[in-house]
């Protein structure tokens, strides 16, 4: 594997591994309020406390709030509490099976470690953000399985039967390209029962959207296999008397394979974009769950938006992931596949 292709892939694994560890990595539960320490600042770290006296072990000081001024803190510095690792805390559970409740860093109470401040309720945004990532991140690569999956087939079938099958697959592509998704999923949305989870409901629209999304890969994996089809080798393995099926498995799809990695790579984050812009609006995870788009939603405040500045960070991070995955599109396309050069 090329450097070029390995450095964003590595990014990317050791994303959603944290992510996947999201409650190893957080301090709080995610749903957790501290309402007397609403849109804190993040929390200092300090090797020196009150007095002076310096620790090797970070510490911090307790939060106080001003009580002249609303949304105002400042640092109790009578003393420092040290920051432990590896501490025991609010129960999590591991890829939704496995109970745990140890956690990579903690502090002592009645003192608070918000690394990324607070939110309107006094929630940890650190620990809202690595458990929103859980669906915000998961979002993308759910919704581009799905229209990879409907995509290839169908455009497999067009491009190798041809003929009016071909005509009505394309005719049906292009009305799916002019469909504006958002108001199709407004409309779903409110036809869903109003007692459905909000988990629930946000995978019918995440399966949803991915359904709509078949019509651009259909049609790049179609003129893949309109040409893949008349090569020379897969015209001797007709002659020899090959089905369809092992032709199309064997000779035709494998070429597709440089083409379908790269469409993953862009389109997750397309989708992830699309999950965050749902749940921005109130179509995809609402209260008390955790999504970016759900955190993002408390900049509609304009005190939020222009006085704290960490509730901006989710929509900060979502340019590196962006990032990562476009180089990682960039790095597939460019790699040439071996198929093409010689007959399998």
């Amino acid at each position: 594997m090329r450097k070029p292709v390995l450095l964003p892939l590595l990014a990317l694994i050791l994303l959603h591994v944290v992510v996947l560890f999201a409650g190893f990595f957080s301090p709080y539960d995610p749903a957790a309020q501290y309402r007397d320490m609403p849109f804190a600042p993040p929390t200092r770290m300090h090797f020196f406390d009150g007095a002076g006296e310096f620790h090797l072990r970070p510490c911090v000081f307790r939060w106080r709030a001003d009580p002249g001024a609303a949304d105002v803190y400042g640092e109790d510095r009578r003393r420092c509490y040290s920051v432990r690792f590896l501490v025991s805390g609010a129960q999590y559970r591991i890829a939704g099976l496995w109970r745990s409740r140890l956690h990579l860093f903690g502090v002592e109470e009645p003192a608070t470690v918000f690394l990324m401040g607070t939110d309107e309720y006094g929630r940890d945004q650190l620990t809202r953000l690595l458990f929103g990532a859980q669906i915000s991140l998961v979002a993308g690569p759910v919704a581009a399985a799905l229209a990879l999956a409907f995509g290839t087939t169908l455009g497999a079938l067009a491009g190798y039967y041809g003929r009016w099958f071909d005509e009505a697959l394309m005719g049906a592509a292009e009305l799916f390209l002019a469909l504006p998704w958002l108001y199709l999923l407004l409309a779903a949305r409110a036809f869903l029962p109003l007692h459905l989870d909000t988990r629930r409901a946000f995978l019918v629209l995440i399966c949803l959207l991915g359904a709509l999304g078949w019509a651009r890969p259909a049609r790049l994996v179609r003129g893949v296999v309109l040409s893949a089809k008349e090569r020379e080798y897969v015209l001797a393995a007709r002659s020899f008397g090959a089905t369809d099926l092992y032709l199309l498995g064997r000779h035709v799809l494998p070429q597709t394979r440089g083409l379908l990695l790269t469409q993953a790579s862009l389109l997750i984050p397309h989708y992830i974009l699309a999950e965050v812009t749902m749940s921005f609006l109130g179509l995809g995870v609402s209260e008390p769950d955790a999504s970016w788009g759900l955190m993002l939603a408390g900049l509609k405040q304009y005190h939020a938006m222009v006085a704290h500045w960490w509730m901006w960070i989710p929509a900060v991070l979502l340019v590196p992931v962006f990032l990562a995955y476009y180089a990682l599109a960039q790095a597939i396309g460019g790699i040439e596949d071996p198929r093409l050069k010689r007959p399998v």
